[in-house]
């Protein structure tokens, strides 16, 4: 991209979709306040605008006045400070990580706000690696507190975290269709399913499309989470139910967010790239990226709550109850 000088012509390219990774053990809100302080502080160190002059008219009312031009200490910048201040900066974020996960993090600039929620209301998927430790559970679900229980797990093996994942994949797949009031057996749950994943309309309901196991080196493993609508919690009691499922116990470990939509970890910024010229480079791939996939900011999807006025009437021929439970 073009790069330039001028720090007035670079604020005006600040503005849009960027990709952040955010290290763990550290709030979505100290990483605002960190990219904020490296755009001032880039800009800063770009060609400002000089000072505004001071005109100063002097003398006497009754004779001949001067009139002389000087620099205004009111616009100095060791008086007023540097030209662009972190509060000058709007960023926001499209999925929000705590503070014990790590991963993915689509942010937008200024105007890119906008972008940002809109790709909100689209409820693109989020993809986790959640690692876990078989033998011990923790007051917070999490590796960092107070362990509470104790058991054990030598008895485990990778095909009985495979089994509890699979019924658990499947209890949720068949949740979506209930809260629809589609029977999952029946025409109306095959046209509503080939529409694409049925995303719930209230966005406090979390909703897991894929559970798996990707490793297994006991007492640790790994699974791999594709959902919705969730938070850090979510994903921890996924584990502290996975052990007990299993007749032991489990703590989660560590959560990693690899991809969030399209975007994913290999287009995010590491925290010692996150400056201007990255920034820049990172908003000018994601537009690119934004204007092959439309669908991100504009997206048509069937709902948990509403089913379409088709839905409707296949629920009718299938199961007039049904239809009925489901306008409730």
């Amino acid at each position: 991209m073009s790069y330039t000088n001028d720090a007035r012509a670079v604020w005006k390219m600040l503005n849009g979709v960027f990709i952040i990774y955010k290290p763990a053990r550290v709030p979505l809100m100290v990483t605002r306040e960190t990219i904020s302080r490296n755009l001032c502080r880039d800009l800063n160190a770009l060609k400002v605008r000089p000072p505004d002059p001071y005109v100063l008219i002097e003398g006497e009312t009754n004779k001949k006045l001067r009139v002389s031009v000087r620099p205004s200490f009111a616009d100095n910048v060791l008086v007023v400070g540097p030209r662009y201040q972190p509060q000058d900066f709007k960023i926001n974020w499209a999925n929000h990580l705590y503070q014990d996960t790590t991963g993915v993090v689509v942010c937008g600039v200024n105007d890119g706000c906008k972008l940002i929620h809109k790709i909100k209301r689209a409820a693109p998927t989020r993809f986790y690696r959640v690692k876990g430790i078989l033998g011990k559970a923790t007051d917070t679900h999490f590796i960092t507190g107070k362990i509470i229980e104790k058991s054990t797990y030598q008895f485990l093996r990778r095909t009985h975290i495979d089994r509890v994942c699979a019924a658990m994949q499947s209890s949720h797949q068949k949740k979506m269709f209930e809260v629809c009031g589609i029977d999952i057996q029946s025409q109306a749950a095959y046209e509503l399913a080939v529409k694409g994943l049925i995303r719930p309309l209230d966005n406090r309901i979390p909703m897991l499309y894929s559970i798996k196991c990707v490793d297994f080196q006991s007492p640790e493993f790994t699974i791999e989470i594709v959902c919705i609508n969730e938070n850090e919690m979510y994903l921890k009691s996924i584990i502290h139910e996975l052990g007990m499922e299993m007749k032991s116990t489990a703590t989660c470990s560590q959560i990693h967010c690899f991809q969030y939509g399209i975007f994913n970890v290999e287009q995010a910024l590491l925290t010692k790239s996150w400056n201007l010229r990255s920034i820049l480079e990172s908003i000018e791939s994601c537009d690119e990226l934004l204007r092959k996939n439309s669908f991100l900011l504009e997206q048509e999807h069937p709902n948990l709550i509403a089913p379409h006025d088709e839905d409707l009437d296949l629920i009718e021929e299938e199961n007039p109850a049904l239809l009925e439970q489901s306008q409730k």
